[in-house]
């Protein structure tokens, strides 16, 4: 059976395709379980000089296989572009990882420095984001520019470790003075939700170069939509943005839409299949009248739109002048609504540019538009409610939730939590209960509320969950530490935070510093110190800024006495923690 491999493989040579520096057994189905059945591929990238891609999708790569492919791999240092999609058909799942390590520690120590990464169609799970997570935390990926990991199943779990990667990645490359430019991210069919989609809007913020991203079909909902929202406005030369067959609702929409005001290069917008409903698609009307300039394409098909809002689209373009296609199929416009929209379009003059309505859904009936407006209304309301009134007992609670978990489902597969906690509450009045309450989302919730760019805030924050700190309470303490660990490090791995300003104001606060604002210090507890103990021992915590916190923490103070023991405590931190001069 080996020698067949050998013998199919030295036939796959002749059709191999060698372009400018490209190696390509793309489509060749080849099965290549060990080094036997790999050595004319091995020969062949060893004698290629100046190997600057290699394909391998369409194929199935062996543990064994992979290992040998990848010691011929450790010499190629001008490998550039990794095509390796669809390259493990019929391998068993543990297989992958151990495959992945092998060729990722092969382009580490070849010193190479890759421009595409494209594993896609590889369904390698969280285990296998693990398989490539030292190498994209590597100088191999500092110069990265496309990322593909279309149809991976990475899960909320991948998702999170992919994007941790990433910010390492960005973080260690600006320390070098050339920081990551990611340009395009594809991550369709992933099952991210909302966390996974979170954690990875913490990286695009960072990261601040793409120009595409296509998330569709991964189950996010408006949290997670809004999150992205805040992070494509720190992507200026964004151009593509796909997020098609996710669950916007009216929320999602409504925040994406006011991202989209900061962005003046996206040329394709496809929120196809998202919900955004009519108000979300209002909204985004309302961006297009004055914003975008050089959009092309634009899907807001299947997304419960009626007329009104579809007539505010379509004259919302107006003045598109390299507009090529408005979809608006599949909404609720009704036989008169289409050829309203159709009429408008060629009063326009664009009548060419718009999309079929074969499959229009109609117009809704008055009881369900009604019912749907309403639908919305409470949704809105809810966090209201709650700041006004807590819903102390748990069969209640639970009853809501699951309420709300089956109105998602209709739109989301899979579906994300249940229903939003209240973050706003919490950090008006903050409490032990009410944060423990946020459930186990707790820290990234808390992270996506609070605006790092605002100083004043993420001071405000920062003492407001560390107020509740309970020392001898494990599960407050453990949820405390983990927010304060989501918030500060967002903030500090943000290129644009102003850290000093960060710890002057936090100095002010806690009556150390006095304030040319006069602003009114807080009274102090125990928790602000220990949670500040607690950061500065973190690694996203600056160096050079423990040197003023020290500086002004040896000062005697009258607000620290109430707190002497835990000021002892910060005190010696610091100073075992401050450089030697």
């Amino acid at each position: 059976m080996a020698s067949d491999a050998v013998a199919n493989l030295a036939d796959s040579l002749a059709k191999t395709q060698v372009d400018e520096g490209e190696l390509s057994y793309k489509g060749q189905g080849l099965k290549l379980d060990n080094a036997q059945s790999v050595e004319e591929m091995v020969k062949a990238i060893e004698e290629f000089d100046g190997l600057r891609a290699l394909r391998l999708e369409g194929n199935t790569i062996g543990v064994e296989a992979a290992q040998t492919i990848a010691k011929a791999l450790e010499k190629k240092s001008d490998l550039q572009c990794c095509h390796w999609s669809d390259m493990f058909t019929g391998r068993l799942r543990a297989e992958i990882p151990p495959a992945l390590v092998s060729l990722g520690n092969a382009l580490i120590t070849a010193g190479a420095r890759l421009k595409v990464l494209d594993l896609s169609d590889n369904a390698f799970g969280p285990d296998g984001v693990k398989g490539i997570e030292t190498l994209l935390k590597s100088a191999a990926c500092h110069t990265l520019q496309e990322l593909r990991l279309n149809n991976c199943g990475m899960g909320i779990g991948g998702g999170k470790i992919l994007a941790a990667a990433l910010m390492v990645c960005h973080k260690e490359s600006s320390a070098l003075g050339a920081p990551l430019q990611l340009k395009v991210f594809i991550a369709g069919r992933n099952r991210l939700e909302n966390d996974g989609a979170t954690a990875l809007a913490q990286a695009f913020q960072l990261i601040g170069s793409l120009e595409e991203v296509h998330m569709p079909q991964n189950g996010i909902n408006y949290q997670g939509v809004t999150a992205l929202a805040t992070a494509m406005q720190h992507n200026p030369q964004l151009r593509v943005l796909n997020l098609n067959d996710n669950t916007f609702t009216k929320r999602g929409a409504i925040a994406m839409a006011q991202a989209l005001k900061h962005l003046r290069n996206v040329q394709v917008i496809n929120f196809g299949d998202c919900l955004v409903r009519s108000e979300g698609a209002s909204a985004i009307a309302e961006t297009l009248k004055e914003g975008l300039p050089i959009l092309k394409e634009l899907n807001l098909s299947f997304g419960e739109i009626t007329e009104e809002a579809a007539l505010e689209v379509a004259r919302s373009v107006q003045h598109k002048d390299q507009l090529k296609k408005l979809d608006l199929n599949g909404n609720s416009l009704g036989e008169e609504g289409c050829e309203n929209l159709k009429e408008v379009m060629e009063n326009m003059n664009m009548g060419d540019k718009l999309g079929s309505l074969s499959d229009d859904e109609g117009e809704p009936e008055e009881d369900e538009d009604e019912e749907e407006d309403d639908d919305d209304d409470d949704d809105d309301d809810e966090d209201v409610e709650e700041e006004e009134e807590e819903v102390d007992e748990e069969e209640e609670e639970e009853g809501e939730g699951d309420e709300e978990k089956s109105e998602l489902n209709q739109f989301s597969t899979p579906p994300s939590a249940p229903r939003t906690p209240d973050v706003s509450s919490f950090l008006s009045f903050p409490s032990p209960d009410k944060l423990l309450r946020l459930g186990s989302k707790r820290s990234s919730l808390i992270q996506q509320q609070v605006d790092v760019l605002d100083v004043s805030k993420t001071v405000e924050a920062f003492l407001k969950i560390s107020s509740v700190y309970k020392e001898d309470d494990a599960e407050v303490k453990s949820a405390v530490l983990e927010s304060i660990d989501a918030v500060l490090s967002k903030a500090f791995f943000t290129p644009s935070f102003q850290g000093l300003s960060f710890v002057s104001s936090l100095l002010v606060m806690l009556g150390l510093l006095k304030s040319e604002d006069k602003l009114k210090p807080v009274k102090v507890v125990p928790g602000h110190l220990q949670c500040l103990e607690h950061a500065v021992k973190q690694s996203y915590f600056p160096r050079e800024h423990i040197t003023v916190l020290n500086a002004f923490m040896g000062r005697p103070n009258k607000s620290l006495e109430p707190c002497s023991s835990a000021r002892d405590r910060l005190k010696s931190t610091l100073q075992k923690l401050t450089p030697e001069s």
